[in-house]
């Protein structure tokens, strides 16, 4: 990986050796999701560029968003097209390569060492965790997003006093393959949660409330704080960190309930046990995360896809985030999902925000080049090879 094709021209004579020594190093994606291994059609691929649910409006595309052009300009020479290829040519040239050569392509260019791939969204279109790994060149380990463990257990459980017991077994079960635990209880009631354990006897009238349709998601708010403190324990007695999810996601997300500030009372209630907790995402709110990361010694952060969705802008987030947050609290996942591109994008995003904000406190001599490279080796993947314990 050549320094003028990922770090912004400007900087390559300005940014010590060193610094982009550690700038280009293999990144560790924390957190990112499968990606599809079957053939898109325009319409699909579009969905997936964007956190929207819907189409574009008509005469519109999701091509006119910064993540669309960053598709064109960055991902295009990598499946050997111009920068800027129109969008036509470019998923013609995505059909002509095939889903396997494109995701093998833009996987690797990335520069991952090793991907932690949230599995919660899986299917037979999507690549396995070891199919990311292969394809990426790189390790690869699953985090087990427990509210799919949840349905499960809720479609096996008889009564209230046995769902109880299958979520533990299963949840024990599924973390000794993973080497973390996540949650979404952002998407499913917010984060301004109570904090405090339901009592067992809440928990079993909640449950057989439950199995009248244990398909549907799992909402009520006593049986998610329930499955959080079953992790919890999970987490602790396997050594694991749970991540939650924060900040702005899809549609189904309510913003105003995605702070991670609201759930400083389960941040209290966590640090005794000693379960580190990764906060995904933050965005917009990665400078109240950053004063969690740095206020509580088990507190973590990421910008996840923030930095794709924001493109030129990525170097203000990153420089946020550096207004508040150890260097040692800090964690590279691209958040990326369905397709290639936007792992792709994520890593190279990253990079080029975190280059810029450093560059900044090199030139005002508020750091040397040593505490740069040294956050930068930080972030990019020591920081996770400890909390993750690879």
């Amino acid at each position: 990986m050549r320094p003028q094709e990922v770090l912004p021209a400007e900087l390559t004579g300005a940014l010590p050796e060193t610094v982009q020594e550690a700038l280009l190093a293999p990144l560790l994606d924390h957190h990112c999701h499968p990606v599809r291994r079957d053939d898109l059609a325009r319409a699909q691929f579009e969905m997936l560029i964007t956190d929207a649910d819907t189409p574009a409006p008509p005469g519109t595309t999701h091509f006119d968003t910064p993540t669309g052009v960053a598709v064109r300009r960055w991902c295009a020479p990598a499946l050997g097209l111009e920068p800027h290829a129109p969008p036509a040519v470019y998923l013609t040239r995505r059909c002509e390569l095939g889903p396997a050569e494109v995701n093998r392509r833009l996987l690797r260019e990335a520069g991952i060492v090793a991907f932690l791939v949230d599995t919660g969204g899986s299917g037979p279109e999507l690549l396995s965790t070891a199919e990311m790994g292969r394809l990426g060149g790189a390790a690869a380990d699953e985090i087990t997003r427990i509210e799919q463990v949840e349905e499960e257990a809720a479609e096996t459980a008889v009564s209230g006093v046995s769902y109880i017991s299958s979520l533990e077994a299963e949840l024990a079960g599924r973390a000794v393959r993973a080497v973390g635990l996540k949650s979404v209880i952002a998407h499913r009631h917010g984060l301004d949660f109570d904090p405090a354990r339901p009592s067992r006897g809440a928990v079993i009238a909640a449950a057989n409330r439950r199995l009248a349709d244990p398909k549907e998601p799992l909402t009520d708010p006593v049986l998610l704080r329930h499955l959080l403190w079953t992790a919890v324990d999970v987490a602790r007695e396997r050594n694991l960190p749970l991540q939650m999810h924060t900040g702005y996601g899809d549609s189904g997300l309510d913003p105003h309930r995605a702070d991670p500030a609201l759930m400083a009372g389960f941040v209290r209630a966590l640090q005794p046990i000693g379960v580190p907790l990764v906060l995904l995402h933050c965005y917009p709110f990665h400078r109240s995360a950053a004063h969690l990361a740095a206020v509580f010694p088990h507190v973590y952060v990421d910008v996840g896809p923030a930095p794709t969705a924001t493109a030129a802008g990525s170097a203000a987030v990153m420089g946020e985030l550096l207004e508040l947050v150890p260097f040692h609290k800090q964690l590279f996942g691209s958040g990326a999902r369905g397709l290639a591109e936007t792992c792709h994008l994520g890593a190279l995003r990253y990079r080029r925000g975190l280059a810029w904000a450093l560059a900044e406190r090199l030139a005002s001599g508020e750091w040397s080049a040593a505490d740069a490279a040294r956050a930068a080796h930080m972030a990019g993947s020591g920081n996770a090879r400890r909390v993750y314990r690879l």
